[in-house]
């Protein structure tokens, strides 16, 4: 089956890492997959844009059918192979919901990391202002609080909807991974730190682990005084 889906993903991209997680969560391994330069623009490429019209990564395909927007791609996949793998939907009803509200907060979380990280790629010289990083910093800042107060609440060796494994999981990893790459402090967000280290080894993530992190073990220290 495996063998019918496409993926063309970019290094470091947490929207491309989140359904490869699912990927390699639901036994799917032995997909196509290209991986693409952001920096030579090949996400905006001919081969990129007959797939994904938006000329974004992850671009994704089974068969004749395309789910490009990530969050959609994990559905999808858990949908279609529900007794494969592992199950990243819990039964329990507290933990189902609390599943949903996690992985959709992971939208602005998201967003509020690549305002700051991102914010000299994203916004042109000329419009670039230091009051307008500085509200993102504490934009993003609040935002931590915020899933350190979660975690707290949930107690040690948690994942985010509870004792499983789930989608919330699934998609908000990639962004905390992230988080520390750029130099987030885990003594400033222990819990944060706490859930990167429970995670950073389950075997999907060793598995898509971003290639370029692993030639370069030094990251970035943009995150280091928020």
């Amino acid at each position: 089956m495996a063998k019918d889906m496409t993926l063309l993903w970019g290094s470091g991209s947490p929207p491309c890492w989140r359904v490869m997680i699912a990927l390699e969560e639901k036994n799917l391994k032995d997909y196509n997959q290209k991986l693409l330069s952001f920096e030579k623009m090949e996400h905006k490429s001919q081969e990129v844009l007959d797939i994904n019209p938006r000329g974004q990564l992850p671009s994704f395909k089974h068969g004749d059918i395309v789910v490009n927007e990530s969050y959609a791609a994990c559905f999808y996949l858990e949908s279609q192979f529900k007794s494969q793998g592992n199950k990243l939907i819990p039964d329990s009803q507290a933990e189902q919901a609390l599943m949903y509200q996690r992985m959709f907060e992971g939208f602005p979380f998201y967003e509020k990391l690549n305002a700051v990280i991102y914010y000299e790629w994203f916004v042109p010289e000329a419009e670039r202002h230091d009051s307008a990083l500085k509200r993102n910093k504490e934009a993003l800042t609040t935002e931590l609080k915020l899933w350190e107060g979660y975690l707290q609440k949930l107690g040690p060796n948690s994942h985010l909807a509870g004792a499983s494994f789930s989608l919330a999981d699934v998609t908000v990893f990639p962004t905390v991974a992230t988080l520390f790459r750029f130099g987030l402090s885990p003594e400033h967000y222990p819990k944060l730190g706490e859930y990167y280290n429970l995670l950073k080894d389950r075997p999907s993530i060793k598995a898509s682990w971003p290639p370029h992190w692993l030639e370069n073990l030094q990251g970035q220290d943009t995150l280091k005084d928020i």
